[in-house]
């Protein structure tokens, strides 16, 4: 009997329409192909063309259907009717919704604008979110930096003009040896997994530093386990082998970093530690060739870095000499640090010489010729290909600027960055520190704010202070306490607030900023401050307005919910004058839109803004007949313009014959374009351009071109850091302004020019016999914030998260997997499930962040295992150190940035008998959504 072979449809049509668009699932911001079957989402890829992922997609990516679909979305604007906290709202309408905020807000902007505090989460619109609060006029606006990699990005800006990731990236094609330093799975992950997978085809080596080995560590060649907080002191350790072994790229340092750039070195000299300057105010440096003081960008000037230069009794010497009598010191010798770091002196002394003999015994060299900004012609570029990569790891701790800060000089003493294999900025960087503006505060009733926010003080008199020396704004960002706090704090306004301290303000502002679980430290705290009450009755935080478009914990808290959409059913602009999603040889920026529309009444955040600021008469969104300036947030984007030609994209402008790029009129069609080209446009560097930028008259010709700067800006890396210099003088007395007395040591001791180590803050305050161990946080691979565990893909990935703990302290504890464990620090107590994992410095514990949610969030089950199971070691820290006998309570931040030290937590460990549920356990919230069904599903086409 003949059998018959069955008729199989092995490539069925998943769509009947494919709409090009931007991921919203994590940071990177990669491009995907959503497939629609009668108007609803059915699949989502990755983008082949993309210049991000090129198709490659990562399990958050294609889980964007679950969240797009999640039960937890809010569904119309609500107003609280409960206590804060309970959940407890009642739908209204938009109308009454923008009526309640202008009846809020339009008061604070007529008498105090300042009274007005708002922060903003991961939202990716941080241009336009300022641009936003500095026409309401308040000072008190930042996004989420200060709570995530502030020191990363400011250090980098200071020293080099661009930090890792959004600024720049590995020559993935040419390195030779990556080295990565803290580095989590969720940050930059499919372009950073697409590198790896580059540099393990070519036999490149990879090392990871890092106390934890998953993700990228766990694929590296050699992993370095190193203790929590002492990357810097590592680092300082392979700079003082390399100068020891005279391992150093002189002629890179001599031709574009200010090594050596003279110093005033006279203690009684007014400019001790200041540049020796010229009429114009540029740094000087000694030229081999005439023997003559010239300024650093005079034509042909061969910079000396061994001269000294004596004149009316005061000596100068290079910055190089300062460097070379530091980090020569035998305190950074391998056997100095080796206990301290927990890296043998010989592995330290190994890695060093790696570095060296890759970056110096197999150069890169390309044929390609370019001029530099003396006017030299040059037929080569020669590059060093050892390249880094570095985030969260080494910047959330209270000693994070200078490490960044010494891992940028490590890199820049190879000679690797801007050259071929090394690190690579991606425009708009590189910028100089003054190619960004200073921070403005100061605040009129009525007006905008005299400037941006937010910026880069050059020295003292770019603090955010009153006349009275009192901070101007809420978080205290740009005072004597972080001067260099280039993001704001976030993680200090509700407890400033609650506290009155330096003011009291009227109404918290917030969007997508989880603070009431997640996103803040001293979890429980925050919860207390939001819901406090005065003697009155009244709450000391008057008003709360929240937009979200989940039902978070934050929800809970707010008076007025503003909800958002979905990031599938609205419009985004990632753009180059915010956060682009450019590569080093392509300037490139994207867009969101609306694939599919909302079945819910829910608008975009951005649109609702630019409702709320014409109805409040915002200068910069109403017309002069005082009509409506923008629509809603496409017309913005289309319509804006930072200045005249430069909005926020680059692509298909108006130009006098035509379409141009860069600058340009603007363009109606111009978002149909982009949706036309599948959500973004390139614009592509020419290779004479290509590296070498801050230096190559081709790219800074280009980059004035497109916008980036008025002028060409060509600039020193700045080693020694001067505005460093002018706040540590302040700290000794010198100038017009001057620091509180109990700040002075601080100041002096942490505000160095030349990258430093110190202990993390925290050992000064804790006990380290009573509290043995570094307690961390990472975010895994397949979630991003809070938002991921509500996904139903995502959870059956990471549904509950255990502590895991080390060999020596599993044996010691006698512990098994599944065992539990109470967790103690000097702010609060846990007690959770651990699991055992070798691949672990013996000292550190850590857990996945923020699976752990409060029962009635997110629209999921009360006995959900992420409210049962999950927890947070948010609850073991808190936004102030411990007392220390001095009187005074220190923020639990970078003294230089303000940048939130999470990653300082210590704590002790002991085993417990399981409880019924992961502790402490908060009270239920109620919630405006209902619960979500025990099975989600949908019918998707006919």
């Amino acid at each position: 009997m003949a059998l018959t072979q069955p008729q199989l449809e092995t490539s069925p049509p998943v769509s009947d329409e494919v709409r090009k668009t931007t991921c919203y699932m994590c940071a990177c911001r990669c491009g995907i192909n959503v497939h629609m079957k009668d108007g609803k989402v059915a699949y989502i890829e990755g983008n082949r063309d993309h210049p991000v992922n090129k198709g490659v997609l990562c399990a958050k990516g294609s889980a964007g259907i679950m969240q797009h679909n999640a039960p937890s979305r809010l569904r119309a604007p609500l107003r609280r009717t409960g206590p804060r906290g309970s959940g407890q709202f009642e739908e209204i309408t938009w109308e009454e919704a923008l009526q309640t905020a202008v009846d809020w807000l339009q008061p604070i902007r007529d008498t105090a604008p300042e009274k007005l505090a708002f922060f903003t989460g991961r939202d990716q619109s941080q241009s336009f979110t300022s641009f936003w609060a500095q026409n309401f006029g308040t000072p008190n606006y930042a996004a989420h930096g200060g709570f995530c990699s502030v020191n990363m990005a400011t250090a980098g800006i200071y020293t080099m003009g661009g930090a890792f990731w959004e600024f720049g990236q590995p020559d993935w094609e040419h390195t030779k040896l990556f080295m990565l330093f803290g580095v989590a799975e969720d940050h930059d992950s499919n372009p950073i997994k697409m590198g790896l997978g580059r540099l393990k085809e070519r036999g490149a080596k990879v090392i990871g530093v890092n106390p934890i080995r998953s993700g990228y560590n766990a694929i590296a060649d050699e992993w370095v386990g190193i203790t929590p907080g002492t990357d810097g002191l590592f680092i300082l350790a392979l700079v003082h082998e390399l100068l020891r072994a005279g391992k150093i790229d002189l002629d890179y340092l001599a031709r574009y970093t200010n090594a050596p750039v003279l110093v005033n070195l006279d203690p009684k000299s007014p400019d001790y530690g200041l540049f020796l300057r010229d009429d114009n105010g540029k740094p000087l440096v000694m030229d081999r060739a005439t023997g003559k003081l010239t300024a650093f960008d005079a034509p042909g000037v061969k910079p000396d870095l061994a001269a000294k230069y004596r004149h009316a009794g005061t000596t100068h010497r290079p910055v190089m000499h300062l460097m070379a009598e530091r980090y020569l010191d035998g305190k950074y010798s391998p056997e100095a640090v080796e206990t301290r770091c927990g890296i043998p002196a010989a592995r330290i002394r190994r890695i060093a010489a790696e570095l060296a003999d890759v970056a110096f015994g197999d150069p890169i060299v390309l044929d390609r010729e370019w001029t530099d900004f003396r006017g030299e012609r040059h037929s080569r570029m020669i590059g060093r290909p050892v390249s880094f990569h570095a985030m969260r790891g080494v910047s959330a701790h209270s000693n994070g600027f200078q490490t960044c800060r010494a891992l940028h000089m490590l890199q820049i003493l190879l000679g690797s960055v801007e050259t071929p294999g090394g690190f690579r900025f991606k425009p708009p960087y590189p910028r100089p520190v003054e190619a960004h503006p200073t921070p403005h505060s100061y605040a009129v009733p009525g007006s905008p704010l005299n400037g941006p926010h937010l910026g880069f003080p050059r020295g003292p008199e770019h603090l955010a202070l009153k006349d009275d020396g009192t901070p101007a704004r809420i978080d205290k960002a740009f005072t004597w306490e972080n001067p260099l706090s280039a993001h704001g704090l976030m993680h200090m306004v509700i407890s400033n607030a609650h506290a009155g301290d330096p003011y009291k303000i009227d109404t918290l502002f917030l969007y997508m900023a989880n603070m009431a679980w997640n996103s803040s430290m001293n979890t429980r705290g925050v919860m207390e401050m939001l819901t406090d009450t005065d003697a009155n009755g009244d709450y000391v935080i008057p008003r709360i307005i929240y937009s979200d478009a989940y039902s978070s914990e934050m929800v809970a808290y707010a008076d007025l919910i503003l909800p958002d959409t979905t990031y599938l059913e609205r419009h985004d602009c990632i753009s180059l004058l915010d956060r682009p999603i450019s590569e080093p040889d392509t300037a490139a920026d994207a867009i969101r839109w609306p694939v599919v529309a909302p079945d819910r009444d829910v608008r975009g955040f951005q649109s609702v803004l630019c409702d709320l600021g014409a109805r409040l008469k915002l200068p910069g969104f109403v017309n002069d007949d005082g009509g409506q300036k923008y629509a809603d947030y496409a017309d913005y984007i289309t319509n804006h313009q930072r200045k005249p030609g430069l909005g926020p994209l680059a692509g298909w402008r108006l130009g006098e014959k035509g379409l141009v790029q860069g600058k340009g009129d603007p363009n109606e069609a111009q978002l149909d374009s982009y949706i036309a080209n599948g959500g973004f446009q390139t614009f592509h560097i020419a290779d004479e351009a290509s590296y070498f930028k801050p230096w190559n008259t081709a790219y800074q010709d280009w980059a004035v071109s497109m916008g980036f700067y008025d002028t060409p800006q060509p600039y020193l890396f700045q080693l020694y850091a001067e505005p460093l210099r002018k706040f540590q003088r302040a700290a000794e007395g010198i100038g017009e302004r001057q620091p509180p007395e109990h700040l002075r040591g601080r100041l002096k001791a942490t505000m160095d020019p030349l990258p430093i180590w110190y202990p993390p803050l925290s050992d000064a305050h804790e006990d380290p016999v009573e509290f043995p161990i570094h307690a961390l946080t990472q975010r895994p691979m397949a979630m991003y914030h809070s938002w991921g565990s509500q996904n139903a893909w995502l959870r059956q990935i990471h549904g509950r998260n255990p502590l895991y703990l080390p060999t020596y302290w599993m044996e010691k504890l006698a512990l098994r997997d599944g065992d539990w464990v109470r967790v103690t620090s000097s702010h609060g107590e846990i007690t959770v499930p651990c699991a055992h994992m070798a691949a672990l410095n013996e000292n550190t514990v850590w857990t996945w962040n923020a699976i752990g949610k409060r029962k009635g969030a997110w629209a999921l089950d009360q006995d959900a295992p992420e409210a049962t199971k999950g927890f947070l070691l948010n609850h073991l820290i808190h936004e102030l150190l411990p007392p220390k006998g001095d009187g005074l309570r220190w923020a639990n931040s970078d003294p230089i940035t303000g940048q939130a030290a999470w990653f300082d937590l210590r704590v002790k460990i002991e085993k417990s008998k399981p409880p019924a549920e992961a502790q402490p356990v908060i009270d239920p919230q109620g919630s405006p959504v209902p619960p979500a069904p025990d099975t989600l599903r949908w019918k998707v086409g006919k």
